[in-house]
């Protein structure tokens, strides 16, 4: 037990020297002042707690912000691990994806992506109700990993490297529509085929 102590403290002191912080002890400094902040459940929890620590973080959460996080859907499963004890007790693993996307300017697409939280607990047969407990312990547990998750990927972007992508979505919708526009006016300007008269016998 003493030897486990001293671990846990010695990977602490190594990590606390690393500028590492355990959750909630700390704040994620954001280059991102402002941001919009959307999903498809506005009133969902996980939407819900990001909101709350972006704004803990110093970000100004308004729908008037340069750039909108969507949160654009968000998928939990449940499957079998593991059975033991004449199947009265069995290891669930929970997953939980979130696919999000960053919008800029009029709204076009700069990135996109997921975030995937695993997690296991055991479902007891003979105590139910503790296992209940221990499920939803579990997923509130995976919702505050998802929300830090999405706080260190956004901690590694810059509006300088929002912006550069900004300008590389508007070229390629310029080119897009420029090419269109050529094949447009390279078929009106084609001299259409009269059809073929057929002589009548």
């Amino acid at each position: 037990m003493i030897k486990r102590n001293l671990l846990v403290m010695g990977l602490a002191v190594v990590l606390s020297a690393c500028g590492f912080q355990l959750r909630g002890t700390g704040t994620t400094e954001l280059s991102i002042k402002e941001m919009d902040l959307r999903a498809r459940n506005a009133y969902g929890e996980t939407v819900t707690e990001l909101r709350e620590s972006l704004k803990r973080n110093g970000v100004n959460v308004h729908s008037g912000a340069p750039y909108r996080l969507v949160l654009t859907d968000e998928q939990q499963t449940q499957r079998a691990a593991t059975y033991s004890g004449g199947n009265r007790s069995v290891e669930y693993e929970l997953t939980t994806v979130l696919n999000y996307s960053m919008l800029g300017l009029n709204d076009i697409p700069l990135l996109s992506d997921k975030i995937e939280v695993r997690k296991i607990y055991v479902h007891d047969g003979d105590n139910i109700t503790g296992s209940d407990q221990e499920a939803t312990q579990a997923r509130e547990e995976m919702r505050r990993d998802l929300v830090q998750a999405m706080l260190v990927r956004l901690q590694m972007l810059t509006p300088g490297h929002l912006d550069e992508l900004q300008r590389e979505a508007e070229e390629r919708a310029k080119a897009e529509a420029q090419a269109q526009e050529a094949a447009r006016r390279q078929q009106d300007e084609t001299p259409q085929q009269s059809p073929m008269e057929v002589p009548a016998n």
